[in-house]
């Protein structure tokens, strides 16, 4: 039986995005509030409301990213729109891609993907704590799914906001494996910090909150074995999941406008050329997009495809 979550301290909203989307979640403390993550732009709207009403009559004092793929930080923008005074968190590695805005060393032109610029005032630095919720926050690298990644951990409840670290079924996609980098044995120390910490409940970056991060770091490992045996395994997830993404967004595509799309997004081409080469680029494509229909997660209407 899987063991039931414990109800999460009062300061903490837990807004349950889907995967379009990360999850947000928000603090309400005595002193000040925050939201962690912030979901994808197309939803940014949507956020500033589910935050709105949640605060009431307050003012959004912090936004913090665990790291800076769209999913994650493409509302900050909107927020800092709608609260200009809300001071703006985010992991110190790629901090001068954002002073700058370089949207391909931030992964948005790489991945097809969008996010409006956005400002940041501070680091959060592993090693060191944040208070949320008027409690302090442990912060810890956790690299992998992206080098520049961090978990916080609250000890005193044994709270973990893993983002893409960990899921209840698995973790995010290894990007930097995407780009020739060396990132498996990463993602296991990862895990093993996770392990280390021995959360009591886990609020995942997509999915729902859960209670048995064991269960969940035995999936992962199992998980995380089969595609450093095999990468080409891997780069097939990759690419299945960033099709779905882009799906998800579109809802609906010409055939020949998503060829269009993989054609000019530059980590297709990487991960064609380094482990299906032995096809053409446009067989490859009709191959993923057929693999998305028998999973269930799309259709073909004629010379459309369809998210499902």
């Amino acid at each position: 039986m899987t063991p039931t979550p414990p109800a999460l301290p009062v300061e903490i909203s837990v807004f349950e995005r889907g995967w379009l989307s990360a999850n947000n979640i928000l603090f309400i403390g005595r002193h000040g509030t925050a939201v962690v993550d912030t979901g994808y732009c197309s939803h940014a709207d949507q956020t500033v409301a589910l935050v709105q009403g949640a605060l009431g009559n307050r003012a959004l004092d912090r936004i913090l990213n665990t790291h800076l793929h769209s999913d994650h930080c493409g509302g900050n923008a909107a927020l800092q729109q709608a609260w200009p005074g809300v001071e703006t968190s985010i992991p110190p590695g790629q901090a001068a891609h954002v002073r700058d805005w370089d949207a391909y060393a931030l992964s948005y032109t790489p991945t097809g993907q969008e996010c409006p610029p956005f400002r940041y005032d501070s680091v959060l630095q592993p090693g060191t704590t944040t208070l949320l919720g008027d409690k302090p926050w442990q912060v810890h690298a956790a690299p992998g799914h992206d080098t520049h990644s961090v978990v916080l951990f609250e000890p005193q409840d044994g709270i973990l906001i893993s983002a893409d670290a960990l899921w209840e079924n698995g973790f995010g996609v290894v990007f930097p494996e995407l780009e020739g980098d060396s990132a498996f044995a990463d993602v296991a120390a990862t895990l093993d910090l996770i392990e280390r910490l021995a959360p009591r409940t886990v609020i995942p970056g997509h999915g729902p909150v859960f209670a048995d991060a064991p269960r969940a770091l035995a999936v992962a490992r199992k998980r995380l074995d089969g595609f450093a045996g095999n990468p080409g395994k891997h780069a097939l997830y990759a690419a299945k999941v960033l099709l779905k993404y882009k799906l998800l967004e579109w809802q609906r595509i010409p055939v020949s406008e998503l060829r269009a799309w993989t054609d000019a997004t530059p980590y297709f081409g990487a991960m064609h050329q380094r482990h299906f080469n032995d096809r053409g680029r446009g067989e490859w494509l009709e191959g993923l997009m057929d693999e998305l229909v028998r999973s269930g997660a799309a259709r073909r209407e004629g010379e459309w495809l369809v998210n499902l």
